[in-house]
């Protein structure tokens, strides 16, 4: 079945067994949000190939978030047609469980006790904090901003409620420091990190570092209110309790020892092309793992994963 566009793909009426796709499609969705798109129309994960000559940070986040194939253009015949078959014989759709561990994709009703709150922004870079506020008061959220860790340190009070949003790399003291320095201090401020440098080990410092979660520059809108939310929704808590401790494990448990190794991997950064080279198997081998791993956690994003494993200690 060929298809011209998104549109055209999502118009199907029956589940592909593969999907080849282009990255960079006209007339709407790109070919990862495609992807992503029928595997919950059909509620499965079918396996993928992302074809694309895009090597962008965010295009390559976004092909490995779904555990797809990549291959960069121009491709093969040959390679093309042999990453079909070894994922044709070592892949078919897989019924997608519930999610519950997952943040929320689309933006939930806020409360308005949750709106009487203040989000503290700190951004070395005027445009970001005139946007972001921009955002977050048409949302009905009140907002303050700073340009430095050291000009909101200075404003801060002690059992203000609220969220931080903080950008990861500052002059002078950075996002990193700035969650020490309130974890310190015993503060239950929750936090959202921010980086234009994002990369999967930053991530998981952040959330080590006790942000609630963690995105990258450029974010949408509906990115920035899920992120804030979810942050809002734990600010009573002091750490996860041991019920969502156990049922992150639980996700975890159901791992071989390959694929919790190629876990570990993935959490301290490495890509799967060095995986592959440091566990002396094949790229596809190390995709199809991962692609298992994001099923079997019901990650639907890699910060999902991270927030999962995090969680589970």
């Amino acid at each position: 079945m060929a298809a011209a566009d998104g549109v055209a793909a999502l118009a199907s009426t029956e589940p592909p067994d593969i999907i080849v796709a282009d990255f960079n499609l006209p007339n709407g969705p790109n070919g990862a949000e495609v992807i992503a798109k029928l595997r919950d129309k059909f509620q499965c994960v079918i396996p993928a190939i992302v074809v694309t000559g895009d090597i962008s940070t965010r295009t390559l986040r976004a092909i490995t978030s779904l555990g797809c194939t990549h291959l960069a253009k121009p491709v093969e015949t040959v390679e093309l047609l042999g990453a079909i078959s070894q994922l044709l014989a070592t892949s078919k759709p897989v019924v997608v469980a519930p999610a519950p561990i997952a943040p929320p994709e689309t933006v939930k009703p806020t409360s308005n006790e949750t709106l009487s709150m203040t989000i503290f922004v700190v951004d070395d870079d005027v445009g970001i904090r005139d946007t972001v506020r921009e955002i977050l008061e048409a949302h009905g959220w009140l907002v303050e901003t700073f340009a430095s860790c050291e000009a909101f340190l200075a404003a801060w009070r002690p059992g203000r409620e609220g969220c931080l949003v903080i950008d990861a790399v500052l002059p002078g003291m950075d996002g990193f420091e700035l969650l020490a320095r309130l974890k310190a201090d015993k503060s239950t401020l929750p936090s959202v990190m921010i980086t234009g440098h994002g990369d999967v080990s930053l991530a998981v410092k952040a959330m080590r570092a006790g942000a609630a979660d963690f995105i990258e520059k450029p974010f949408g809108h509906d990115e920035l209110i899920v992120s804030i939310t979810h942050a809002l929704e734990q600010c009573s808590e002091s750490g996860p309790s041991p019920e969502r401790r156990m049922v992150a494990a639980a996700h975890l448990n159901g791992l071989t020892p390959r694929q919790r190794q190629i876990l570990d991997l993935v959490l301290a950064g490495h890509p799967s092309k060095s995986i592959a080279a440091d566990l002396s198997i094949s790229q596809r081998t190390v995709e199809n793992h991962r692609a298992a791993i994001m099923r079997k956690t019901g990650s639907r994003s890699i910060p999902a994963l991270i927030r999962l494993a995090v969680v589970a200690g």
